[in-house]
């Protein structure tokens, strides 16, 4: 049996979890960076966007996650009825994302589509890795927002079409303008030019499952 390498522990998370939207059926949150959104298998990893939300609302249920160190919006069904009705919009498609990130550098085009597919690299967990034969398809398609010159950073908005496991992270590295503050996928220079991970969840379109309503919630990012 090979020995299991030294699990990762998360550092303390002091920031807040803000509940943007509530009634009975769903929340929408705004999770801080650097909160995992399930608790880790290893007991130190406790904390989380689950196990803090349960202590007020025991029925609550993760419908969809976002990467430990990526902020923003996400959306919280309270019974397991709604969990399955907000979870058939996400497997369809038919609900949409929007994220702001900052990337290292200067795009050349305002507006763009990258279309690389992805896969799990089986040999460095939790890594995704480029793969044109066997990859899943990956489609991101991007809106310069603004140029920062005094450390070469340029702010933009993303809007996934597919939801691929860190499709952000690696689009934007294979482009050439990773996301700085990348702890997983660029350990270069863009990653000291920040704090965290540059990238936050500003934006959910989806169908209230019992309403019907279009809801269509913003939170800008903080940086």
């Amino acid at each position: 049996m090979q020995p299991q390498a030294d699990p990762f522990i998360v550092p303390k998370c002091t920031d807040q979890i803000a509940i943007v939207y509530q009634d009975e059926s769903l929340l929408i949150i705004n999770k801080p960076s650097g909160l995992l959104s399930l608790s880790g298998k290893h007991p130190l990893n406790k904390d989380s966007v689950h196990w803090r939300l349960v202590q007020h609302f025991p029925t609550a249920l993760m419908v969809h996650r976002l990467d430990f160190g990526t902020s923003g919006l996400m959306v919280v069904a309270l019974n397991k009825e709604i969990n399955k009705k907000i979870c058939e919009q996400f497997s369809q498609r038919n609900v949409t994302k929007y994220y702001e990130a900052v990337l290292d550098g200067k795009l050349l085009t305002e507006t763009g589509e990258i279309n690389i597919p992805v896969i799990k690299d089986v040999d460095n967990f939790p890594l995704q890795k480029v793969c044109e034969q066997t990859g899943k398809q990956a489609t991101s398609q991007y809106q310069v927002v603004s140029y920062n010159s005094e450390n070469n950073t340029t702010k933009v908005e993303f809007k996934p079409v597919t939801g691929r496991t860190h499709q952000l992270r690696i689009h934007s590295r294979e482009i050439g303008h990773p996301i700085i503050g990348c702890d997983l996928y660029d350990l270069e220079q863009s990653f000291f030019k920040a704090d965290r991970l540059m990238l936050h969840a500003s934006r959910l379109v989806f169908t209230h499952p019992i309403t019907n309503e279009v809801m269509d919630v913003k939170l800008p990012a903080s940086f």
